[in-house]
């Protein structure tokens, strides 16, 4: 502080600093203040407020609703955020596919479980009701991870595949004796039981029988009342039982006047039931402060367990937020989203691709799209849809009438940006679905980015975008003093300052509002910015014809446009890509009558030139449909004929099983048959082992009695003599040399008879040496003595 010598004049000054310091905060402040205006801005023209109140519609708890929307109004996240947010959807929609652990939590109020935390921090007793509160989400938690155990424990890739949701439900820390002594102390309905303590017990049962007597009393009272006087009931008026009688009336018993009204009647209160009514008080009183201590020890419990519990509640929010994010999806058929970085300096994004790769179908080919958005719905028209429909359907009368005038499907459009485009101008008719095109692709990207299931029939590839700047609407300010060609210029001016080059740009209606030379000019210039140096990808909607030819002097634009049914003079709401659309303002007048003459002039006005560009798009559009067309077919015979490769694969399978069945049957019947050959041929060997045994103790029996051997000798040789004698000598030798033949060994080649068998075999091998042959039949091969076969 400086002072004047000459005069009372005081000079403060400060340092040049702190004043500049000053400065740059109010300048930070202002700029924050604008980034945040033209977020909320953008978001609410987005009506991304009317989607998150959608989506947290699908939470149970009141604080899972509550968290849902801080978290979806927020979009101020990480790449890795985002990632981490799908993937707990995914969890989710995994559990609630499985069926055996289901993340519902309306029994819960967290309400009343987070003031039973409060007061049991700051040992206040809790009251009958909180305890049933905490009683519940104890019960719900533990429920939730048995189930979750029970599950793992049949399969565990369980574990891995409910991840993160897995951890969560892990961590639950349940105290089964807490749950037993709050059930014990506490009725469903939160009063206290009295088997809580012999206290209360006793208590409770001193009040019912001094209620009983003073109601015996006070039945007593009034039969006894011999008057005229008219009863009209027994009351009990802050704990006291009394008699309220008509007003000017007499009783034959004295009391105590509690209270009166004017041609309606007295309260009273007996004197003899004074007594019994204090003493009511007294025993009441009692009760209270039995209850009191009860509720006070079950509080000292649960401040045990206090941090558990919250931790608890906290875990089950955070499972209902995630569980109604996967619920809304499933809801509406939503698609899970491929979110990417993608790289500006390469045409590719498979290398971002691979940190997102899931099963939710087949990822489209990453080097071709940027943006891949088949069949996507704009949300707030398929939930509008869905309510009218319900409604149509609950009321017999509009359902007749909605039949009659044809309930109105949403139209889903299709997005399939390439990576070298950056900018795309939308052009077509008035309420041909421009505009809500561009909200579709606003809101699958925040849904995206969110966590939240894109409502797309098909699978989904979405770049991430740190932010989404939306210019969409009538943004005139008469409190600035901005027409609406002003005020969108404004918008505009601080998207471009505040545009990365990872954003998602959405201008409506570009270049409108001002004359139509200079906003053209002006809007081709807004856009040519955006492609150069400005954001990741720009949508812009216009009807300026000048527009449409950027994407012929400029790689990084594309054209697209509204199809219109000129038949019906109506849109489609159809996206074409490639055409840029043409104006239809004097077809349609032609169609709906004006004069020819007024038709005639406005062509001439109109110009040749531009009726030949017109006719070019025109050819375009048809050569456009026609193409679609055929792809079309294309694709419907590609179905076919995969249908019928799988067919024929299958067939081809189905053969393939069969031949290898028929051949180990095959195997299988000549191993055994092979196995009952061995088996006979074992039997006969064992059965000719003991023949020749029989023979050789024959023998010995024949040495030990010559007389006998000598006389059957002679019996036998005369046996032979006379049947030799009787026979021919020619038959005799005969005999002689087929038996010779039959017996003698065989060759290599020979047929020979294996009478164990019954079969005929060939000869393959002859061993002398050891008097064996090896004979076969077919594919069976045997080792045979020369005695067990004969020859042909």
């Amino acid at each position: 502080m400086l002072s004047c010598c000459n005069c009372n004049t005081f000079i403060f000054s400060f340092p040049v600093i702190t004043i500049n310091k000053l400065k740059h905060t109010q300048h930070r402040h202002r700029q924050t203040l604008v980034v945040a205006s033209i977020h909320h801005d953008s978001l609410r023209v987005l009506e991304w407020d009317k989607l998150s109140d959608l989506v947290s519609s699908f939470a149970t708890t009141s604080f899972g609703r509550h968290a849902l929307k801080d978290q979806l109004w927020s979009q101020n996240r990480t790449y890795e955020e985002s990632l981490k947010l799908l993937e707990e959807t995914n969890a989710a929609v995994e559990m609630y596919n499985h069926g055996s652990c289901r993340l519902q939590f309306g029994q819960i109020d967290a309400m009343l479980v987070q003031t039973a935390i409060q007061n049991a921090r700051r040992t206040i007793p809790v009251t009958g009701y909180e305890a049933r509160a905490v009683l519940a989400l104890l019960q719900s938690s533990d429920s939730l991870q048995g189930d979750l155990k029970a599950t793992i424990k049949q399969d565990k890739d369980w574990y891995s595949r409910f991840m993160p949701l897995t951890e969560v439900i892990m961590e639950f820390v349940v105290n089964r004796s807490l749950v037993k002594v709050i059930e014990r102390v506490t009725d469903e309905d939160g009063s206290i039981k009295d088997s809580a303590s012999p206290e209360l017990q006793k208590s409770r049962q001193q009040v019912q029988v001094l209620e009983r007597k003073v109601q015996q009393l006070m039945e007593s009272l009034i039969r006894n009342e011999k008057s005229e006087t008219s009863i009209l009931e027994v009351n009990n008026i802050d704990g006291r039982w009394c008699i309220r009688v008509d007003s000017g009336q007499k009783t034959s018993f004295k009391g105590l006047l509690l209270s009166s009204s004017s041609g309606v009647g007295s309260t009273v209160e007996p004197l003899s039931a004074v007594p019994l009514n204090d003493e009511l008080q007294r025993a009441r009183g009692l009760v209270a402060k039995a209850e009191a201590d009860v509720l006070l020890e079950l509080t000292k419990k649960i401040q045990l367990d206090v941090d558990d519990i919250e931790n608890i509640l906290n875990s089950l929010v955070q499972l209902d937020v995630i569980n109604a994010r996967a619920t809304y999806g499933l809801s509406f058929g939503g698609s899970n989203p491929h979110i990417f970085l993608p790289d500006r300096n390469s045409s590719s994004t498979a290398q971002s691709l691979t940190k997102n790769d899931n099963s939710n179908g087949p990822i489209p080919n990453n080097r071709e799209w940027i943006l891949h958005l088949p069949k996507a719905y704009h949300p707030l028209l398929l939930q509008s849809h869905r309510e009218n429909s319900k409604t149509a359907k609950e009321d017999v009368a509009t359902s007749v009438a909605a039949l009659d005038k044809g309930q109105p499907q949403p139209v889903p459009v299709d997005f399939l940006v390439s990576n070298k485009t950056r900018v795309i101008v939308i052009t077509g008719p008035n309420t041909g679905g421009k505009t809500i095109c561009l909200k579709t692709v606003g809101l699958a990207a925040m849904m995206a980015k969110s966590g939240l299931y894109v409502l797309a029939s098909e699978s989904v590839q979405i770049p991430w975008f740190d932010s989404v700047f939306a210019d969409i609407g009538d943004e005139q300010s008469l409190s600035q003093s901005l027409s609406t060609f002003s005020g969108h210029l404004k918008q505009i001016s601080n998207i471009k300052l505040q545009s990365t080059r990872q954003s998602l740009v959405l201008l409506d209606e570009v270049g409108a509002g001002t004359n139509p030379l200079e906003g053209a000019a002006l809007g081709m210039s807004i856009l040519e910015s955006f492609a150069q140096d400005g954001c990741l990808l720009t949508i812009a909607t216009t009807h300026h014809g000048e527009l449409k030819t950027l994407k012929y002097s400029n790689d990084a634009f594309e054209n697209a446009c509204m199809e219109f049914d000129e038949v019906n003079l109506k849109p489609t709401y159809k996206v074409l890509w490639g055409i840029p659309g043409r104006s239809n303002a004097i077809n349609i007048a032609e169609r709906l009558g004006l004069p020819s003459v007024v038709i005639d002039t406005a062509r001439k006005l109109y110009g040749s030139s531009s009726a030949e560009i017109d006719e070019v798009i025109t050819d375009m559009e048809k050569l456009k449909q026609d193409y679609h067309r055929r792809l079309t077919e294309a694709h419907y015979y590609l179905q076919q004929s995969r249908r019928l490769h799988s067919s024929l694969l299958k067939t081809r399978k189905k053969i393939t099983e069969h031949s290898t069945s028929l051949r180990l049957k095959k195997l299988r019947d000549v191993s055994a048959s092979a196995a009952m050959a061995r088996s006979i041929l074992h039997k006969n060997v064992r059965e000719l082992g003991a023949s020749a045994k029989k023979i050789s103790q024959h023998n010995k029996a024949i040495k030990s009695s010559p007389v006998s051997t000598t006389n059957d000798l002679h019996t036998a040789s005369d046996n032979n003599k006379s049947t030799l004698t009787d026979r021919n000598p020619s038959d005799v030798k005969k005999i002689e040399k087929s038996s010779k033949d039959r017996f003698a060994v065989p060759k290599v080649g020979d047929t020979v008879h294996v009478s164990a068998l019954g079969k005929k075999m060939t000869v393959l091998k002859v061993d002398s040496s050891k008097g064996e042959v090896e004979v076969q039949a077919g594919i069976m091969k045997l080792k045979l003595k020369v005695t067990d076969i004969q020859r042909l």
